[in-house]
């Protein structure tokens, strides 16, 4: 149904070169303020929204999981979250979950971090661990299925629930093996902890084990896309232009940042904002393929994923969940990455 809608608007809107008329757009974040929302916040510092008719006021979030149900709930037209918390919450809630109109970060950030002297380099060295995670994040509730794909015994794996704040300090401490954590927060907050996440901690990325998910990007509810189609696209193409812009200069998206948020630390903000481009949005998928756009096979297989982690009770069709109708041309979506 969603596939023939779009279909249908985007005979028309492409015609248009910006929205005819402005358009008040609600976009909330992925949590608080971080370098990685870069792309979002020097659209706005720049007027890339405002050129486009659009007003857009942007709030911090609480999660990215939460990024869907906030849109869910009418209170925002928009967002940057994760694109698994779609395919969750399609399951129950088809005619109300947002849609993902511009695929950001191409690799997961779940992971499980640990003291290299734990020794924990792959998945089998799980077995006989403590591991402490978030209740309901994806790094927890998939862990089950990353053991299951790798042929490990779950049943001799402990996994206690802890609070997010708890994570680095429990491991820092060793009451915990490993941390089931978000990469692109944990590398930091270890920092914050005045450790070394490169010298002296292993991360076991659940994208090199069989996990091979999308995460985060810019999704909006199917209200907007219904009423107003060229918004959409133009909100995608004033994303997409901030988002190439910063690949060549980072300085100026890290600008932004404090510009939103001076009480960021400006220094490690960056090196997130870096830390997202190397660690989660380059790849051989995204060079050929573009800034925005996904693999439709690769995303079939993270529905699959979701389905047996989550135990969903129906599995979503992938134009549910994502819509490439919105994305200006392959051209203009190529990303030239140099760090400062």
């Amino acid at each position: 149904m969603l596939k023939t809608l779009f279909s249908i608007l985007a005979l028309g809107f492409f015609l248009c070169g910006s929205a005819l008329a402005e358009t008040s757009i609600k976009l909330t974040l992925g949590w608080k303020t971080q370098g990685s929302d870069a792309p979002f916040l020097l659209a706005q510092q720049k007027g890339y929204f405002a050129n486009e008719g659009l007003n857009v006021t942007i709030d911090q979030g609480e999660g990215s999981a939460a990024t869907v149900t906030r849109i869910m709930s009418g209170a925002y037209d928009a967002g940057f979250g994760d694109i698994n918390a779609i395919i969750q919450n399609a399951a129950t809630r088809p005619n109300e979950v947002p849609v993902m109109v511009y695929q950001l970060w191409n690799k997961p950030p779940f992971a499980i971090v640990s003291k290299k002297e734990t020794n924990i380099t792959g998945p089998a060295d799980l077995e006989g661990r403590k591991l402490g995670g978030a209740q309901g994040t994806p790094t927890t509730r998939l862990v089950t299925v990353l053991g299951t794909l790798n042929k490990v015994d779950m049943s001799k794996v402990a996994i206690e629930n802890i609070g997010p704040n708890l994570q680095e300090p429990m491991l820092i401490k060793g009451d915990i093996d490993g941390a089931l954590v978000f990469n692109i927060t944990s590398w930091f907050n270890l920092i914050n902890n005045r450790q070394d996440p490169s010298k002296d901690y292993n991360w076991l990325l659940f994208g090199d084990y069989g996990l091979d998910l999308y995460s985060n990007g810019l999704m909006v509810s199917q209200r907007l896309i219904k009423e107003n189609p060229e918004a959409v696209a133009a909100l995608v193409r004033a994303v997409n232009k901030a988002a190439i812009e910063i690949g060549t200069d980072t300085s100026t998206g890290i600008q932004s940042v404090v510009s939103y948020d001076n009480l960021v630390k400006e220094e490690l903000e960056l090196a997130r904002l870096k830390f997202s481009y190397e660690k989660l949005i380059l790849s051989g998928e995204t060079e050929k393929l573009g800034l925005g756009d996904l693999d439709d096979a690769r995303l079939a297989r993270s529905i699959d994923i979701m389905a047996q982690g989550y135990q969903l009770p129906s599995k979503p069709k992938a134009e549910q969940i994502f819509s490439r109708q919105f994305l200006p041309p392959l051209e203009e979506r190529r990303l030239v990455y140099k760090a400062d």
